[in-house]
């Protein structure tokens, strides 16, 4: 099984800073792409922002220029910088990983998610 831990919402106010965080753990063969998704209320899931393996991130025209993706292979953690924060980044926030885990059939590649955390930009 695969589990993909969130951290780091929470309420900033509009031209702040904020750093969410995923750790994937689990039986992990390699991990594929790593990312964060939004969801507002009434609205899609839209993607924010995502970083392949050894590829270049890639980022909603929205968020260009204030977040910044980053991951740590070695600790399977994805990192999202959130500055110049705005009222339209509100959302729930959820990590996505695609990554091949060992199962007793052999190895297996899917798409995971992690269970989301708000961030709120009000002040």
């Amino acid at each position: 099984q695969v589990q993909l831990v969130e951290s780091g919402g929470g309420l900033v106010q509009p031209g702040g800073s904020l750093r969410l965080s995923c750790a994937a753990s689990g039986s992990i063969f390699s991990i594929n792409s790593m990312g964060w998704y939004r969801q507002a209320p009434g609205k899609q899931r839209e993607l924010v922002a995502s970083i392949p393996s050894g590829g270049s991130a890639n980022y909603a025209d929205s968020v260009k220029g204030r977040f910044t993706i980053s991951r740590d292979n070695a600790k399977n953690t994805v990192y999202l910088q959130m500055n110049s924060a705005k009222p339209e980044d509100t959302a729930v926030y959820y990590c996505h990983c695609r990554l091949t885990t060992t199962q007793p059939r052999g190895l297996m590649t899917d798409n995971y998610w992690g269970q989301g955390t708000q961030v709120t930009v009000s002040s």
